[in-house]
């Protein structure tokens, strides 16, 4: 019998698979785990990341969606809100989650 988590994060990457509307990002978990996917984000047009490709980790764990997913940029950057190890300031992340946020709307308001 399949998890609350692992139900939930097949539903979020169907949603992810489903929805060609966005092609700023993409997401989808690793061959061996559900619970760590690799992510895609494309910068923006018109911005200083325009033509940019950086690569994120989320983690998640068995209490997802109750609980936020750990995001890593693996991708160097240099940003007020990304700790030196790659880690987000964000506060979907933190304070303010909410099991209504999936991997979409996470990634978006990256």
């Amino acid at each position: 019998m399949s998890s609350n988590a692992e139900r939930r994060l097949l539903k979020d990457l169907k949603k992810m698979q489903e929805d060609t509307t966005n092609d700023s990002i993409q997401a989808a978990p690793r061959e061996d785990s559900l619970f760590e996917w690799e992510a895609v984000l494309f910068g923006p047009s018109d911005t200083i990341w325009e033509g940019g490709m950086f690569t994120l980790i989320l983690e998640f764990s068995d209490e997802y969606p109750n609980k936020p997913p750990k995001v890593k940029f693996t991708t160097k950057m240099f940003h007020p809100n990304i700790y030196n190890d790659g880690r987000l300031c964000l506060d979907i992340l933190n304070t303010n989650w909410s099991p209504v946020y999936d991997v979409s709307s996470i990634l978006t308001s990256i």
